[in-house]
């Protein structure tokens, strides 16, 4: 057993861990905060790193568990040394020692159009029953909204029994015909994948004898229980098993045209520790890790579970979020977002607009005001996404400002596709936290606001009812998208109507 006990400094603040934990960050002070890296990250991005406002850091090669309580921070690992450093000055000092030292970089980022335009997701609208013609419709439906095209992503079941990437004969009759039309109207085209193998296919009983399905304890087969029901897993340690899953790729992308692909699942807990795997005794992070390195051939690309590989060209999208103002809502958009980009995770993207989880909530239950409030809190992110359509969801009042949203993001797209390009070089945050951008301002608290870059501040509304909103400006001139002028430092009380999303840019 490894472990670092360590003295919290005077108004030292910490983040990293897990990406979902942003709510809870900055740890520090004498509150009680504790997770293990070895068991659960909570549905997204983990990484086995922690940074601090005072210029000093946690990493390790393994999964550690970790500690804040009393003004102490214990961190412990029964795999990996654990590296404290200290001395960088600057939550940004210490950060980008650890990026250069641990997570350099890779000069390659995903593909340019999950920048420059919206996305849309086609989970909500069609959930387990998409057509071609209802891909078509939707890809159409934009259009005629006066939305920007973008990537459109089919989603869950367009194929044969999971693990047969094959797409669905009754519900696909021509899926080259409908991808040489998405592709006319300007869209990229993506595909939902899972590291899963239906037990009853034909698929797995090629493969069963193989030797790349991941077996259990005893050296069975391993059946695991997931979302969809319970299926054999590619053990993704094995190359084999890589090569296998990259010619099903391959195949789609040369008969069909497809553009790229949405990578779901591979989360630890699908795995067991004392699997029987290629690589000898790996860990289960290590094999959400080879799942998701499947992803980098692909510069279109999408993941939502992740473990390490900050610094690699992945789109990391954050986990469903509810249909809801507070909890796992909109609340959580900034503080996750701000988490990712601290554990390294530049290329970010927020959850489907008006929740991911927007399916299980009732039609009595549905907020105009919070998908407008979504759609515009995501608009300035480094990506946003569609997934329920807002012409079917809204009145044409609130649409009109969700299309607003889009084309801010598309007016900007240029802009945000250079920050990609400098964090592929550089390895910062394009999503940044104002204590990140701003050590000195006393910001660490800040979790309803960013930066885009080093140059916007972005404020979205995240309250119900909201209509004004305290904006903390730091110091320096700052013009505001309502052509006002603001001298920093202080906070200020803007007005924010529900057309508006305010950002400012740094005079």
């Amino acid at each position: 057993m490894n472990e670092v006990i360590i003295e919290l400094l005077s108004e030292e603040y910490w983040w990293g861990g897990r990406a979902a934990d942003g709510r809870s960050m900055p740890y520090g002070g004498m509150s009680l905060h504790s997770v293990d890296l070895t068991s659960n990250f909570n549905g997204n991005q983990a990484c086995p790193f922690l940074v601090s406002s005072k210029g000093r850091y946690i990493w390790s090669e393994e999964p550690f568990a970790f500690q804040f309580d009393q003004g102490t921070l214990s961190v412990s690992s029964e795999a990996g040394a654990i590296d404290l450093s200290e001395g960088h000055g600057t939550l940004r000092g210490a950060y980008l020692h650890a990026s250069k030292a641990y997570f350099p970089p890779v000069p390659a980022i995903p593909e340019e159009l999950l920048f420059t335009a919206p996305q849309y997701n086609l989970w909500i609208e069609l959930l387990y029953e998409p057509t071609q013609e209802k891909v078509l419709q939707y890809a159409r439906d934009v259009l005629a909204n006066g939305m920007p095209p973008g990537v459109i992503m089919i989603d869950d079941n367009w194929h044969e029994p999971y693990g047969t990437w094959e797409f669905h004969s009754g519900r696909f009759p021509n899926p080259k015909e409908m991808v040489d039309e998405l592709h006319a109207m300007g869209f990229q085209v993506m595909l939902w994948l899972c590291p899963f193998i239906s037990p009853d296919s034909l698929t797995f009983r090629k493969l069963n004898p193989t030797g790349i399905l991941l077996k259990d304890r005893e050296g069975r087969t391993a059946l695991r229980k997931w979302w969809n029901g319970c299926s054999a897993v590619l053990d993704c340690t094995n190359p084999a098993a890589v090569e296998w899953i990259h010619a099903q790729m391959d195949a789609l992308q040369q008969r069909y045209g497809i553009d790229g692909f949405k990578l779901d699942a591979g989360d630890p807990e699908f795995y067991e520790a004392d699997d029987q795997s290629y690589m000898p005794g790996a860990s289960r992070n290590a094999h959400c890790e080879a799942w998701s390195r499947v992803g980098l051939k692909y510069p279109l690309n999408e993941y939502r579970a992740c473990w390490k590989l900050a610094g690699q060209p992945l789109v990391q999208r954050l986990k469903d979020k509810g249909h809801e103002w507070e909890g796992n809502g909109l609340d959580a958009l900034i503080p996750d977002g701000l988490a990712q980009g601290l554990l390294g995770y530049a290329y970010i993207c927020p959850d489907m607009i008006g929740g991911g989880e927007y399916m299980n909530v009732t039609s009595a239950r549905f907020d105009s005001e919070l998908f407008v409030r979504y759609a515009q809190c995501s608009a300035l992110f480094p990506m946003m996404q569609f997934s329920a359509a807002p012409w079917r969801v809204l009145d044409e009042e609130h649409l009109g400002y969700c299309v607003e949203a889009a084309k801010l993001h598309a007016q900007l797209g240029p802009e945000i596709l250079e920050l990609a390009k400098q964090s592929a070089i550089t390895g910062e945050p394009i999503l940044r936290h104002m204590a990140y951008a701003f050590p000195e301002a006393g910001m660490e608290a800040v979790i309803d606001q960013f930066m885009l870059g080093s140059n916007l501040l972005v404020a979205p509304v995240v309250k119900k009812g909201a209509r004004t909103r305290e904006v903390t400006f730091p110091s320096g001139t700052w013009v505001g998208d309502d052509g006002s002028v603001v001298e920093g430092p202080g906070v200020v009380l803007v007005e924010v109507p529900l057309s508006r999303l305010p950002w400012y840019r740094k005079g």
